[in-house]
């Protein structure tokens, strides 16, 4: 699933290459026309937010909303440019003056109205935006806090408390802090959650100027752990089963007592 790094590089690269244009929006499946896209075709596009895993196209009056779950991609080509995918996957184009914007895949695409947008269920849930310029770290641990029981790693997924952390940097921000993921938000104190958030945050600003993440344990089970040698394990984690990547000894919860 793409995670806040992701949407907030895609966010951009549209913005820089639609942003300020009116654009010829085509819905190119019929889940693509049932999302009612054609009431902004020829509407001004006036830019495009990233608010955790979800992208917002701020239109004249309305709202487009999008999110690409596990499969879902955007892609932005100069008019004339072959896509990477076949057109009839496509679920939406939108098209400005010289570029033009490409949604393959994912399980949200619909319009909004401004009022609709601050009323939605989901939308209205999210936690802090990880990347927002006025993310604060003490909100975003009062909002972990809410549930003492739950582990770290599967905390650090819930959009709720937190938008835009995702399986990879739940696995590396953990790692940076040397903070077991298998700990309890109550076992841990507010320096140890500082460190996790903070390292979270600075991974993923990283990633989203270097245009991919820089990953110490993830996807990397069986290997060397980078600081220790340790063999990184793998094992899946909460409700959902998401695998959690960690360092056996950098990560230890007595380790971090100490």
């Amino acid at each position: 699933m793409a995670e806040g790094d992701t949407i907030l590089r895609t966010a951009r690269r549209i913005e820089r290459a639609l942003g300020g244009q009116d654009l010829g929006i085509r819905a190119s499946s019929g889940r693509g026309r049932a999302a009612g896209l054609e009431r902004l075709d020829g509407s001004h596009l006036d830019r495009v937010e990233a608010r955790g895993k979800h992208l917002l196209f701020h239109f004249d009056e309305l709202v487009l909303h999008s999110h690409l779950g596990m499969s879902g991609s955007w892609q932005v080509v100069a008019r004339g440019e072959r896509w990477r995918k076949p057109a009839a996957a496509a679920w939406v184009v939108l098209n400005g003056e010289r570029a033009k914007a490409v949604q393959f895949g994912g399980p949200t695409l619909r319009v909004l109205s401004a009022g609709q947008l601050r009323r939605d269920p989901v939308l209205a849930r999210l936690g802090p935006d990880i990347l927002a310029p006025d993310f604060e770290v003490s909100k975003a641990t009062r909002a972990l806090r809410a549930s003492p029981a739950v582990e770290l790693g599967d905390a650090l997924l819930d959009q709720r408390a937190i938008a835009g952390i995702g399986n990879i940097f739940k696995s590396e921000a953990c790692f940076a802090a040397e903070a077991s993921p298998w700990s309890r938000v109550s076992e841990l104190s507010e320096i140890d959650l500082r460190e996790v958030l903070e390292a979270a945050r600075h991974l993923m600003q990283e990633s989203v100027v270097n245009g991919r993440p820089s990953t110490a344990v993830y996807r990397r089970a069986g290997q060397p752990c980078p600081a220790c040698g340790t063999p990184i394990s793998a094992r899946g984690q909460g409700d959902a089963n998401r695998r959690t990547y960690w360092c056996p000894h950098c990560q230890a919860a007595e380790t971090r007592a100490k």
